[in-house]
């Protein structure tokens, strides 16, 4: 039986690979001749650089940077092997995984240590860069990773706001005189999972503030705030970024790139299908197995789980995805390719108890799928 594994990660638990590995465990001992295929995937978010880097013969460039509150951190991204394409994961400088829950703020967290990933990427000869804007700790529009690149961002009386997304209302002007001028001729492709705009209901602040440690009040506060810094792009550089889908991608990470990089927003999952191309795997395969942390309803918009799905259903593939929870309004997924959707948990648990037994928790539901199929292919 020829089976292609192809999860993404599953959040402050496994990365990808490690959820393949344990996946690749639950198969062989009950089909030990199958013929296994594991492509470790990301939506853009966390796990680009494992997706990409190592499939791609590319290699890890470590940095001090700052974290999202402006400590110094190691943090890695990846040059591939043409030497001018660069990587960069924003989690693994700007991520909200590198704080304690008691540290999550998007007040005073900044993206500024993703701007030190890409100007190191600039110091080394990059020309194209390749940036996953997933799983951020911040609601600053960018601007932390503009200020490391040059750009100033100043009040009424000439001076530098602080970092974070809680001073953008007292911005005035843009000073790009120092901006990196070497960025003039990159490409930039920023691999985005969501396509919320970037202010409104809908935007940066009101739909992820919370989980970034917002209050209700901060969460209105910081919707202003980037309003404000809407407002004088499009008086300085004549750019209208409020409303493309994706700009509030990360914080609003995305209305910065596209600003000040003229990036190009791609669907993150098609990125990476398309360029380590999964499709001739699936095609020739029997069954694909994937998962990630969670599935609900947001899973149809971009996510790993339907990119996977699609082109299973095109080429009549099977798709079985493990997740750790299941949530409400995932009817439509099956509709996109999905045969069957398994939670992990074998009992009750809370949440720290089934993050640590993760890894045993898939190789075991792993193990009962592989069960179920085969007692169907032996009649």
């Amino acid at each position: 039986m020829n089976i292609v594994i192809a999860p993404d990660s599953f959040k402050e638990c496994l990365s990808a690979s490690e959820v393949a590995k344990h996946i690749s465990k639950g198969i062989l001992k009950i089909l030990p001749d199958a013929t296994l295929t594991a492509i470790p995937i990301s939506d853009g978010g966390e796990g680009l650089l494992e997706s990409l880097v190592v499939p791609l013969q590319g290699t890890f460039h470590s940095v001090i940077v700052s974290d999202p509150l402006q400590r110094p951190i190691n943090a890695n991204y990846g040059i591939l092997s043409d030497g001018t394409t660069a990587v960069i994961e924003m989690a693994k400088a700007s991520g909200l995984e590198l704080l304690q829950e008691n540290e999550k703020n998007p007040l005073i967290t900044s993206t500024y240590g993703t701007g030190e990933l890409i100007k190191d990427a600039l110091d080394k000869g990059c020309s194209k860069f390749i940036i996953g804007i997933g799983g951020s700790a911040t609601n600053d529009a960018g601007t932390g990773m503009l200020q490391a690149l040059g750009a100033k961002f100043l009040n009424l009386k000439g001076q530098q706001l602080t970092q974070g997304g809680g001073s953008l209302n007292q911005l005035s002007t843009i000073d790009l005189s120092e901006f990196d001028k070497r960025l003039e001729s990159c490409e930039v492709i920023v691999a985005c999972d969501v396509s919320n705009f970037l202010t409104g209901p809908n935007g940066a602040s009101h739909v992820y503030g919370a989980q970034k440690g917002g209050s209700l009040e901060d969460l209105e506060f910081l919707d202003n705030n980037l309003k404000k810094l809407s407002t004088v792009i499009s008086t300085m550089l004549h750019k209208d970024i409020d409303t493309i889908p994706g700009a509030g991608a990360a914080g609003g990470m995305g209305a910065g790139l596209l600003a000040f990089l003229n990036a190009k927003l791609v669907n993150g999952i098609a990125l990476i299908l398309e360029t380590l191309q999964i499709e001739q795997y699936i095609k020739e395969a029997d069954l694909v197995i994937t998962g990630e942390g969670k599935i609900d309803k947001q899973t149809l918009h971009g996510k790993t789980i339907i990119g996977i799905a699609q082109l299973s259903k095109k080429h009549n593939v099977p798709v079985i995805v493990l997740t750790g929870k299941i949530g409400k309004g995932i009817e439509p997924i099956y509709k996109q390719g999905v045969t069957a959707i398994h939670s992990i948990l074998n009992e009750p648990m809370d949440l720290p108890a089934a993050l640590k037994n993760a890894a045993v928790l898939i190789e075991s539901c792993t193990e009962n799928v592989m069960r179920t199929m085969l007692s169907f292919r032996s009649k």
